[in-house]
């Protein structure tokens, strides 16, 4: 009677162990869950917080800062006091810093009908500046601007956009028809007057840049940044760059790697 009762006791205990087992176990997993949960939750807030308010990577797709930047170049881009927002949506605002003349700046084009895609450009007029292109050379306030950087085609230089605003009359505005307008307004003098909260840009390639002379002025809240740095060049078409090309993207970079020599390695960790 008595080795009953102890092996029924020896039995109760067992089960007792083996559901305390199966609790811990099972917790044990979720706990391992919840904190896999909780620390991609913060990489992703983490990302979002760098991305929407410090840094962002940008590749160039277009020839119009060359040969400042180059297509295929891998920009870092510093936000940082300029603008801030939440990325993959509309939603950012402004900041305390100002783009300063002849500072290379990304911004979100003036263009509602294509997007408001972002452009890289120069500033080239701050707000109150006056500007006129004579044969190329770039006048503010009266004083030539010393551009090392510009590139110009010298077949080009009596043409509209080389002797600005001067011969606006010859030039077509296909991106922002209502430039032609505004444009004709803030010319006093033979001069392009950028209004207060407003800048106006243009590419280094000047011959081949669509930029303000075409559509207009950058208003403040469509600042981005500026470059800091290029962290990767890559010797590619110009379609490869543009968006939505993923697959084409994928094998440049697959072909980077197979053939180092599509790498531009004297462009790497340029600083600007």
């Amino acid at each position: 009677m008595k080795a009953d009762v102890e092996e029924a006791v020896a039995a109760d205990r067992e089960r007792l162990g083996k559901t305390r087992e199966e609790h811990h176990e099972h917790a044990t997993t979720s706990d391992k869950v919840w904190r896999e949960v909780v620390s991609w939750f913060w990489v992703i807030m983490a990302f979002l917080f760098i991305e929407g308010t410090l840094v962002q990577a940008r590749v160039i797709p277009s020839g119009s800062m060359e040969n400042t930047v180059l297509i295929g170049d891998h920009l870092i881009v510093s936000r940082f006091g300029y603008d801030a927002g939440i990325p993959f949506t509309p939603w950012h605002v402004p900041l305390w810093r100002e783009p300063k003349r002849q500072q290379i700046t990304v911004f979100r084009a003036p263009l509602a009908d294509q997007g408001f895609p972002d452009f890289i450009k120069r500033c080239i007029g701050v707000p109150g500046d006056r500007i006129k292109i004579v044969e190329g050379k770039v006048y503010v306030n009266g004083d030539l601007l010393n551009e090392p950087y510009a590139i110009h085609n010298p077949n080009a230089a009596d043409s509209p956009v080389e002797n600005f605003p001067a011969r606006t009359s010859d030039m077509a505005f296909a991106d922002n028809p209502d430039w032609r307008t505004e444009l004709a307004k803030q010319v006093k003098n033979g001069e392009l007057v950028v209004p207060a909260g407003e800048y106006f840009m243009m590419g280094d390639n000047r011959d081949n840049s669509n930029d303000g002379r075409y559509w207009g002025f950058v208003p403040r809240e469509n600042i981005i940044g500026t470059p800091v740095l290029i962290y990767m060049s890559i010797e590619a078409p110009e379609d490869v760059w543009e968006p939505g090309h993923v697959g084409e993207r994928f094998a440049t970079y697959l072909n980077a790697v197979i053939h180092p020599g599509e790498i531009r390695w004297k462009r790497l960790f340029h600083i600007f």
